[in-house]
């Protein structure tokens, strides 16, 4: 049984969020609290496995609360959100303090047509997280503008050397921090990259932001038929289905609304296997962090294409699901840790050199 503290200072939200999840099987609301000082006291009492959280209550906001707790009890917290677009930098923010999952607030302007079942499966997924408290974001400016406009596209280095290449990197539960970690650390010159991280609408368009300031390199969230360059990552927007797609001679971005595939819109099999039929040998593919399994497959079929796989080690994932789902089928050529991730990378696709011959390892 997963037991749950509910943190709102709403009392429909609080009505509403504990409905939800009490219905389903194996989830237990324990208690709800009308700000942290009762979510405190009541954390104290009841020993949760999993917090939702408010961001924006009175006496103290969620941010601040969150930052006490993961120095002090750090345990699962799912962020329920707004996604105005104050609340999702704020959202945003909370995931880099530690959170672990951000969902739609019921009734928020959101696009989610089940913001229950979306609820229940990041509860149930921050049960499996480790949580953990994460250190305040360091103090290196961003690129700026002109830094980037004075860097030729496509010049010597990594992209020139493998103009042809596609990234392509796949996250869920704790991918948001996992992936940034990860596009810290490559170089600024990258082949065009694509990303699928699970996230609601509302929420990725501000996070592709966060990264693209954060980044040597820009970062958006895709639009359908935008051209893949080198030195561009394009982000999956929260309800659609990011493929890769020739036209005519380049290589575009395609959003898709179809089904979701096990159970994502969008689906990190979706993109991966967009990668295997168009890039096959052009492409490396990483999978990172996240609950259940959705990635492992696609990541098998590129590496039977002849591209190079790589997915989290169990130690540095704040859930082993999907990259555990990639090695048992052996999907993976390479596990490694977070850390370790930005410089294989760069090997990988900087060339040739050291190619394993054929899908064993």
């Amino acid at each position: 049984m997963i037991d749950v503290i509910v943190v709102d200072d709403s009392a429909v939200v609080r009505k509403s969020l504990d409905r939800e999840l009490s219905r389903r099987a194996g989830i237990d609301v324990v208690a709800t609290a009308v700000d942290p000082y009762e979510a405190r006291d009541q954390i104290v009492e009841h020993d949760p496995d999993v917090l939702t959280l408010d961001l924006e209550m009175p006496r103290m906001n969620g941010l601040t609360f969150l930052k006490q707790l993961m120095r002090h009890r750090p345990l699962p917290v799912v962020v329920v959100s707004s996604v105005a677009p104050k609340s999702s930098e704020n959202a945003l923010r909370a995931l880099e303090l530690g959170a672990v999952e951000v969902v739609p607030k019921p009734g928020s302007a959101s696009s989610v047509p089940d913001v229950g079942k979306e609820l229940v499966r990041s509860v149930r997924a921050a049960a499996k997280a480790r949580p953990g408290r994460r250190d305040e974001p360091d103090a290196t400016p961003a690129p700026s503008s002109a830094d980037r406009a004075t860097r030729p596209a496509g010049g010597p280095g990594v992209a020139g050397a493998c103009r042809d290449l596609v990234l392509a990197i796949g996250a869920s539960t704790g991918g948001t921090r996992a992936i940034e970690s990860v596009l810290a650390g490559l170089p600024a010159d990258i082949p065009p990259t694509m990303v699928v991280q699970h996230m609601s609408a509302g929420f990725t368009g501000p996070y592709a932001e966060r990264l693209d300031r954060a980044s040597p390199f820009a970062v958006e969230q895709a639009r359908d038929g935008q051209p893949l360059e080198p030195g561009l990552v394009l982000v999956a927007p929260g309800d659609r289905h990011l493929l890769l797609r020739s036209s005519g001679s380049r290589r575009v971005a395609c959003l898709r609304s179809g089904p979701p595939v096990n159970r994502h819109r969008p689906s990190v099999d979706a993109l991966f296997r967009s990668v295997a039929e168009e890039a096959g040998g052009d492409s490396v593919a990483v999978l990172l962090t996240g609950m259940g399994d959705d990635g492992a497959r696609g990541l098998k079929l590129i590496r039977d294409h002849g591209g190079r796989t790589v997915a989290q080690d169990e130690e540095s994932s704040v859930v082993y699901g999907m990259p555990r789902a990639a090695a048992e089928m052996d999907a993976a050529e390479e596990i490694v840790s977070l850390d370790q991730m930005p410089r294989l990378i760069t090997e990988r696709i900087a060339g040739p050199a050291g190619r394993t011959a054929g899908p064993g390892r």
